[in-house]
């Protein structure tokens, strides 16, 4: 009897939503995680409908407007290798929660920003919050559910969130400028985030790290973060100052050199943030090129298509936002199905359909002019979110199920940077096209984009068809033994 009190009193039975039962979705920690990857997301797509809003309030012009938007998916992308690393030395959840509260106090100072400087150097703190919560996010998820259909559905749902973020970012981004402030879109992210730091205390177990904890590969991981940052700069600058510009044309040549000196620094390092098995064959790297090339047309597209409305449109941001609800509309289905999907038949299926259908809906602007009927945009928008919602989860299921379990972290880091990577392209690439064209010419850059992001989904599809079934996503001996 006293054994028993004793153990009770320094650990909590598990609720009965949080029990491990075989199959099933553990729905306390599933809410406390995505909750934490909605705010992520969200604040991707809430600042696109905002930007004009701070260009004005603050005196920013286009270059700064895509740092303000791509500074934070630059660190993101930058430092996700390094915290999946991190999750597996420290514990996934001990950094999940590290992450959520410099998220939540980064937001804080975004919302106070004085002016464009400060509120850029705000959003790189959010970055490495989002690059820290990330990939201990999907960690967490895979070391809860060592079913694979249960896992399947769980990626499934962390993936629906994702697309829920991004469809809701606009609406209530809208919503939040055309009533208070621009100002307002970094407040709502303090409440909850206070919010899902409380459920993961209370709901959400921790993890073992690693028993050995080689010392973090520094060098290696900031001539990554150069390269990316190198690229980023590049293509941003390029709009304001020509592509023949030295400080464009040098960080477009140094961006594919640090990259390199990246890979020969990991290749010698005694514990690489990027473990070399995760490289051995094919699956893993054709998941991170679909990641890359899905992010790269979507949110880049996502980012003209604002400044297309507000700006050329002459629309308000509520009026955007409403504008851009149909993207999203569909997204309560297509990602809980594409989870399901690839749970019965693999990851190949829900990927190459989605990407082709989303193919067919950014293709769809490449007709957009200056007096299109908004009519005529909504299937375009439907396609678009329906396809990169329904490729999303299939996607993340390929990717953490083509990667050992003990480098699960790793592989979740080195996946989202991927995607993250191709969200900074394509917003610095697609603003650029369309900054460099004088104003009665912008619709020229944006059907270039609209064209490359299509070819983008296209690629992608077929890296997806071509790299096979996930044999992890369907039930099979090895898998119920695989994490945990």
């Amino acid at each position: 009897m006293r054994t028993y009190r004793s153990t009770r009193s320094t650990h909590r039975p598990p609720r009965s939503s949080d029990s491990p039962v075989a199959g099933a979705v553990r729905k306390g920690p599933l809410l406390a995680i995505c909750l934490g990857y909605f705010l992520v997301i969200l604040d991707v797509t809430v600042v696109n409908v905002a930007v004009p809003r701070i260009g004005a309030g603050l005196g920013a012009g286009q270059g700064a407007l895509q740092w303000i938007v791509d500074g934070y998916t630059l660190v993101f992308a930058g430092l996700l290798l390094l915290c999946g690393g991190l999750g597996d030395r420290l514990g996934h959840r001990r950094v999940f929660l590290a992450g959520l509260g410099l998220f939540t106090v980064a937001s804080a100072a975004c919302a106070l920003a004085p002016g464009a400087g400060f509120l850029v150097g705000a959003r790189l703190a959010q970055g490495a919050g989002a690059a820290t919560m990330v990939p201990a996010s999907l960690a967490l998820l895979g070391a809860l559910h060592p079913e694979p259909g249960a896992r399947a559905r769980a990626f499934g749902v962390w993936g629906g969130i994702a697309g829920v973020a991004a469809a809701a970012g606009p609406v209530l981004g809208g919503v939040l400028v055309w009533g208070v402030g621009w100002r307002t879109v970094f407040v709502v992210n303090i409440p909850l985030g206070a919010l899902a730091i409380w459920l993961t205390v209370r709901h959400v177990p921790g993890t073992r790290p690693r028993a050995e904890r080689p010392p973090l590969d520094l060098a290696a991981q900031l001539t990554g973060v150069g390269a990316v940052a190198a690229l980023t700069a590049g293509l941003n600058e390029a709009g304001g100052r020509g592509w023949t510009d030295p400080l464009v044309l040098g960080a477009l040549a140094a961006a594919p050199l640090a990259g390199a000196l990246f890979l020969w620094l990991e290749r010698r390092a005694a514990a690489p943030a990027l473990p070399p098995r995760l490289l051995t064959g094919f699956r893993f790297p054709a998941a991170l090129a679909v990641g890359v090339l899905l992010n790269l047309g979507f949110y880049g597209l996502l980012f003209l298509t604002t400044l297309y409305f507000q700006r050329h449109r002459g629309w308000d941001p509520l009026a955007t936002g409403l504008a851009l609800l149909p993207m999203g509309a569909l997204v309560a289905l297509a990602s809980p199905l594409s989870g399901r999907v690839a749970a019965r038949v693999g990851t190949h299926v829900p990927a190459v359909a989605g990407l082709l259908t989303g193919a067919v809906g950014l293709l769809g602007w490449a007709a957009v002019g200056p007096h299109t009927p908004y009519a005529l945009l909504v299937v375009p928008l439907l396609l678009t979110g329906f396809g990169t919602s329904f490729t999303m989860p299939s996607a993340t299921i390929a990717a953490m199920e083509a990667a050992p379990h003990e480098v699960r972290g790793a592989a979740s880091g080195a996946f989202n940077a991927a995607r993250q990577l191709g969200s900074a392209i394509g917003v610095a690439l697609f603003g650029t096209l369309a900054a460099a064209s004088a104003n009665s010419a912008f619709y020229a850059g944006m059907r270039l984009s609209a064209v490359i992001a299509a070819g983008c989904f296209v690629g992608g599809a077929v890296l997806a068809a071509v790299s096979g079934p996930a044999a992890g996503t369907a039930p099979v001996s090895s898998s119920a033994t695989d994490a945990s």
